[in-house]
């Protein structure tokens, strides 16, 4: 759906996005595109707002293509991915992951793809059988984002387990957390704009990584976090979407399938 003729586009607002969005801000105040609409929200927002057509592309969770890919096509080159840790999605947990058998897990309010994914790694991996929380007590938690770093700094929980490294422990494969999704329609309608805001993200994303101790430090408050560590943590996050992965966000979408939590039309991946 287009809001006001314009293109609406789904940005999330966590420090781990601020090598593209904070150049992304910049460029636009100096020429602002008039046919472009950003909201900003934290991935299930914008998940929700992309499949009911209140954002026309966005960056959304990977597990949200795969819930529903008739609906959406993937932005070429562009991710939130990691290649071992990732530093910011962390299963906290007062016991020992086998002692979690049969024990309540809260998931996050904030991400379908990290709920998915502890699921795996919990099931699959460790092989035990956590009872699933929402909210409330729970002898570990799940958080991401910049809730994740602040936990991570008040460092009160004796096992942090983080999900990416597990994840490429266990499969060899980089995880892609989040995609830049268009929806079908506007694809069809609008595609030359699609490519223009591609073009800009892939520009945006460029220049962010050469003035990354520079971003770190203006943004390192949110946290708050010293602009040194936000810088260590910053360069970790990858915003690519290389061959490798594609084979990972593939593999992860063939686990989904073959635990029957999506439709194997998910794969084969489309890719624009």
């Amino acid at each position: 759906m287009v809001l006001n003729d314009k293109i609406s586009i789904g940005m999330v607002n966590f420090i781990n996005t601020a090598p593209l969005y904070e150049v992304w801000k910049e460029r636009a105040a100096a020429a602002p595109h008039e046919d472009w609409q950003v909201i900003e929200g934290p991935p299930s927002r914008l998940n929700r707002m992309l499949y009911n057509g209140e954002l026309d592309l966005g960056f959304i969770s990977s597990h949200e293509y795969a819930l529903h890919p008739d609906k959406y096509r993937i932005l070429d080159g562009l991710s939130i991915s990691a290649q071992g840790e990732v530093g910011s999605v962390f299963l906290f947990s007062e016991l020992p992951i086998a002692a979690l058998d049969g024990r309540a897990v809260a998931l996050s309010p904030q991400s379908q793809t990290s709920n998915a994914l502890i699921r795996i790694i919990l099931e699959d991996y460790y092989h035990i059988r956590p009872h699933y929380v929402e909210s409330g007590e729970a002898p570990a938690r799940l958080a991401i984002g910049d809730r994740a770093l602040r936990l991570k700094a008040e460092n009160r929980f004796p096992l942090v387990l983080d999900l990416s490294q597990e994840w490429q422990r266990h499969s060899g494969l980089p995880f892609v957390f989040a995609i830049w999704a268009v929806r079908e329609e506007c694809w069809k309608n609008r595609g030359a704009e699609v490519r223009a805001i591609q073009r800009e993200l892939l520009t945006c994303v460029e220049i962010g990584r050469r003035r990354l101790k520079e971003i770190s430090a203006g943004v390192a408050e949110r946290i708050p976090m010293p602009p040194a560590a936000c810088h260590e943590y910053l360069r970790r996050i990858e915003f690519d979407l290389s061959p490798a992965k594609v084979q990972g966000l593939s593999r992860f979408y063939q686990k989904l399938i073959d635990r029957r939590e999506v439709s194997p039309r998910a794969l084969p991946l489309k890719i624009l």
